[in-house]
């Protein structure tokens, strides 16, 4: 199984010189975790909602906002190139999903942008994508495995 096979095809994506304000809306408002950073059509980095909570959070000052009881949101004047991750690891679309998974899990990343051979940005591989798959081929194998023990007990 390829990468292609499981990636995500609409990827929404933020350039450095965005402001942190259209982070916190894509991943409220359109529900996602990773957003590849795009300069030129080339990925420089990648922000998650984890880079997003950093970055916004508990304040006491003025300038916050804050209802009756609750805790305090602080919209910084940042701009996404002070909050991304450089060096971000990239995968092609042929890659095998196994290597893939594997990258993910050993540099603790929940998702790879996808790119062509002229490092083009064209999807995003999530961990809930390859969980997704894990999850209906294990439950493939568990329906074999009961149908031989039911043929095995009759």
């Amino acid at each position: 199984m390829r990468v292609e096979d499981l990636m995500t095809q609409k990827v929404f994506t933020v350039e450095p010189n965005d402001m942190i304000d259209r982070v916190f809306f894509l991943i409220h408002y359109e529900k996602v975790r990773h957003l590849p950073v795009v300069e030129k059509g080339k990925v420089v980095g990648i922000v998650s909602d984890r880079d997003l909570y950093k970055a916004l959070g508990p304040k006491s000052n003025s300038n916050s906002i804050k209802a009756e009881g609750q805790t305090e949101l602080h919209v910084l004047p940042k701009k996404v190139t002070h909050i991304m991750h450089r060096g971000v690891i990239t995968v092609e679309t042929d890659t095998y999903a196994s290597k893939a998974a594997t990258l993910m899990a050993e540099n603790r990343i929940g998702a790879l942008p996808v790119v062509d051979k002229k490092n083009k940005l064209v999807g995003i591989l999530s961990s809930t994508d390859i969980l997704k798959v894990f999850a209906k081929l294990e439950h493939a194998s568990e329906k074999r495995v009961e149908k031989i023990a039911e043929k095995a007990r009759h």
